[in-house]
């Protein structure tokens, strides 16, 4: 295994102070955040771009032999959209991009993309996949053409009221990770997150039993149930108002049983914390100082 971090929290950030600062303290891998270029507001901890896709192919080969120079691995490229957003020229606008980070991670020799497979908040999972069904073939196509796997994040993306009651990405639960791995599953694997297991109540041991061989990433992030907020809204509002994201060792994950479900099931892969804890975000330092955290809590099961 190897310890990383995503390095969506720098977005104002060069790409080589990032390695730079990761490497000084200890980090041997990056997911490199693939945003479009954008300058206005965005989903937070989205829209960080740090590798333009449209740059060249030597140029993208270029990049990663710098990385390796240095001491650093590449465990995939991230871009985490709707593919399946009820706006049709959104839906066109993602997909493109997806495919150009599909195209660069081939010209650098990363094997991996990291997405969300997507979703309508106001269609049932059933009707989403068969959008899904429609929709994902031709991009899933697109990759292997280009000798590159797509990983999901198991997120429902339901965070806020327009993302409400339905989430923005279907490929959360055992239900719906059966049919994407039965019609797609040597092309598409998981990128596992424990944490949006937790306010689900779905057990984390045996989904890592079921579902560890399909593990082609793992995001460290941890969450912790706010039980007031629990008791005020109810299970109905979908974790909003009570699930609250933490840093590795702040929330209600046990990491010991993770890492020991992971190695049960033969997962040797990146190991990559994902930052969306309030209480270390503002500055670059708390940020920083949040990684550091999560750092010292995983290292003694990274081996």
């Amino acid at each position: 295994m190897k310890l990383g971090l995503l390095t969506a929290p720098f977005p104002d950030t060069p790409l080589g102070e990032v390695v730079d600062w990761a490497r000084s303290v200890g980090f041997e891998a990056l997911e490199i955040a693939c945003w479009p270029k954008t300058s206005g507001a965005s989903r937070r901890y989205a829209g960080t771009s740090h590798i333009d896709v449209d740059i060249s192919a030597a140029q993208a080969k270029d990049i990663a032999a710098e990385l390796a120079g240095r001491g650093m691995t590449i465990s995939g490229l991230g871009f985490y959209p709707n593919p399946l957003h009820p706006d049709q020229a959104h839906r066109q606008a993602v997909i493109d991009h997806l495919k150009k980070v599909i195209v660069l991670a081939s010209h650098m020799g990363v094997p991996l993309v990291n997405t969300f497979c997507g979703g309508d908040a106001s269609k049932t999972i059933d009707a989403n996949w068969e959008d899904a069904q429609k929709v994902w073939p031709a991009i899933i196509a697109h990759a292997r053409e280009h000798g590159v796997k797509l990983a999901f994040e198991n997120c429902p993306m339901i965070f806020s009221y327009d993302e409400w009651p339905g989430g923005h990405n279907i490929a959360y639960s055992p239900y719906v990770w059966r049919r994407i791995l039965e019609a797609w599953g040597g092309d598409v694997g998981m990128n596992f997150d424990p944490s949006h297991l937790v306010w689900q109540m779905i057990d984390k041991e045996r989904f890592i039993r079921e579902f560890g061989k399909n593990m082609l990433h793992v995001h460290a992030k941890d969450l912790m149930i706010d039980h007031d907020g629990l008791y005020e809204r109810g299970i109905l509002s979908a974790g909003i108002g009570w699930q609250v994201p933490r840093m590795p060792g702040l929330g209600d994950i046990d990491w010991s049983r993770i890492f020991s479900g992971l190695y049960r099931a033969g997962y040797d892969g990146p190991v990559i914390i994902e930052h969306e804890d309030r209480r270390f975000e503002g500055t670059d330092e708390k940020v920083k100082r949040g990684f550091l955290l999560a750092r010292d809590v995983l290292r003694p099961f990274i081996k």
